[in-house]
């Protein structure tokens, strides 16, 4: 056994997480892609420390210790590649998976057989059609519809998705009729958006006053009394110190930044 298939046993799940991230490889070729791609970069990180440490006049003893280091972190980094392309079409998904459920059951009401409903489904507009499109594609390979939804059910990055699929797939295997269970996991998942929306009302509230009093309220009291502190005691201050307030504000806004949108719900109303 070789060195990469050696290392794709001690990841069981690569195999899934690659074909949920639609990222065509085996994982034994993908290990080999994030070795090569570490490998390299360590090299430049590490040319780049030694002419650092040797302006320094730094023992360059310490490299050999930080390229093995960096090589490990960077690796791990990039195997991390599959799980962010998960978690982005998972993201995408769940943001219109509602609309597509519903342009189904809308199909399925008025009459339409499953099939057609999913071909209308993979021509719609939205994140979610390609997916149907991987669906009609495995049936016109001749995979049968149940396989299909099944199949699909089981390397969606999205769990909304999967659910609604699953349910699909176990009322056809069942022999019962389709819309029942679509309407009914369609009203849960309403319901879960819901309950985001309300949640995301509550977490906004507090942490809209934490920005209003340390990026608004504090900043601006504290260069107001430094000012006139510095007025009154005849105290020189250079522009290096507003610049270190101005580059403490700018790392604050951007914090907020950041927490405001992780906090927001992934839901397209």
């Amino acid at each position: 056994m070789g060195l990469f298939q050696e290392l794709a046993a001690r990841y069981p799940t690569l195999k899934r997480q690659l074909a949920i991230a639609h990222i065509g490889m085996t994982p034994e070729e993908y290990i080999r892609r994030n070795v090569i791609s570490a490998a390299i970069t360590t090299i430049v990180m590490t040319f780049g420390a030694f002419l650092f440490f040797a302006g320094l006049s730094i023992s360059l003893l310490l490299i050999p210790g930080i390229a093995i280091i960096g090589f490990f972190l960077l690796y791990q980094v990039f195997m991390r590649t599959a799980d962010v392309k998960i978690h982005k079409f998972a993201k995408e998904i769940d943001r219109d998976v509602l609309f597509a459920g519903r342009f189904l059951l809308i199909k399925l009401n008025s009459g339409k057989p499953l099939i057609n409903a999913i071909i209308d489904a993979s021509n719609s507009y939205g994140v979610a059609n390609k997916y149907f499109k991987e669906i009609v594609r495995d049936i016109e390979l001749g995979t049968p519809l149940e396989d299909a939804m099944e199949k699909a059910s089981r390397y969606s990055p999205s769990e909304k998705m999967r659910r609604i699929l699953f349910q699909i797939s176990n009322a056809l295997k069942i022999g019962v009729d389709v819309t029942n269970f679509l309407e009914a996991i369609l009203d849960e998942i309403a319901e879960d958006q819901l309950i985001e929306i309300k949640s995301y009302g509550r977490k906004l509230s507090g942490i809209t006053l934490f920005y209003m009093l340390f990026a608004v309220v504090i900043p601006s009291l504290g260069i107001t009394m430094l000012i006139a502190i510095v007025s009154l005691v005849h105290i020189n201050i250079d522009a290096g110190l507003f610049v270190l307030i101005l580059f403490l504000l700018t790392i604050v806004e951007f914090m907020f930044i950041t927490i405001f949108k992780s906090i927001r719900p992934n839901v397209n109303i």
